[in-house]
């Protein structure tokens, strides 16, 4: 499939955890003019304790690097894992330009601010021995549920599912009153009167208008493998590359912050092969 722009974050290229097979069949599957990696592309973090490089991981480089010189336009946003990036805003590698943030303008106009987003979280950015803390425990979760998913299979349960994805989501709703990140991110949009955000960081896939405001977060491939897709009409589709189809959000989605836009596991499922929840804005 064509479409206009693609948007990823939070691969963690030199992890166990991340998905590197997934995002190429993706990768293989649409075809586009932009690319965008918002953050988190490779986690520099996790392989100062130990790098884990496969075979696929190693292709996905390659694939980018391809798509690049045959004239795709590929812009590297780093994140707080690949913050080191974060020194070289305005320089190209490969026909790959690094920035610490952009403005993308659809295709319909909209003005979407695209970064990482840790600068909103407020542990990564106060709290930095507690966010490390957390990512070991993290890839700990994604190791053990490496050996849920072989049990999974020799009891022949379908679909997938994330222990790591799940204890995520938990504690993200205990601190929610805390750590607001969505709101923060939305606030800092309307301040500089743009229409959206399209970010990563936090693993958690959404598309969700509020007041005249859209928040997009990509998700990540290493528990949800989602990613967002631009079509050359502007409308932005979230693309879930194994989990089943979601039905599309209807056109007269109401963008109120009272009555938001339903989530990814709100939505009836049907279809068994690759999602997509799509908002036309």
């Amino acid at each position: 499939m064509k479409v206009r722009s693609i948007f990823i974050s939070d691969v963690h290229l030199g992890t166990r955890g991340c998905q590197a097979e997934r995002l190429l069949d993706f990768l293989r599957d649409y075809e586009s003019e932009n690319l965008f990696l918002l953050g988190d592309i490779i986690d520099f973090w996790a392989m100062n304790r130990g790098i884990h490089w496969t075979p696929a991981q190693n292709t996905v480089v390659q694939k980018i690097l391809r798509r690049a010189r045959r004239g795709e336009q590929v812009m590297l946003i780093p994140g707080n894992h690949d913050e080191a990036m974060r020194e070289y805003d305005g320089v190209s590698f490969g026909d790959i330009l690094v920035r610490c943030e952009h403005i993308h303008v659809a295709a319909d106009g909209r003005r979407y601010l695209l970064l990482h987003g840790d600068e909103f979280d407020q542990v990564t950015r106060y709290h930095r021995w507690l966010a490390v803390l957390g990512d070991v425990g993290y890839n700990l979760l994604v190791r053990v549920n490496a050996w849920l998913s072989r049990l999974r299979r020799l009891l022949r349960r379908p679909g997938y599912w994330s222990l790591a994805g799940y204890a995520k989501t938990r504690v993200k709703r205990a601190v929610s009153f805390v750590f607001d990140f969505e709101d923060a991110l939305i606030h800092a949009v309307r301040e500089r009167g743009l229409d959206g955000v399209i970010c990563g960081h936090i693993h958690s896939a959404a598309i969700r208008p509020v007041d005249g405001t859209v928040y997009v977060n990509c998700g990540d491939w290493v528990d949800s493998c989602t990613a967002v897709v631009e079509h050359h009409d502007g409308r932005l589709e979230l693309v879930r590359a194994w989990q089943p189809v979601a039905a599309a959000l209807p056109a007269e989605a109401p963008r109120s912050a009272a009555s938001p836009a339903p989530t990814l596991d709100e939505l009836p499922q049907t279809g068994i092969i690759c999602g997509a929840e799509t908002v036309r804005l």
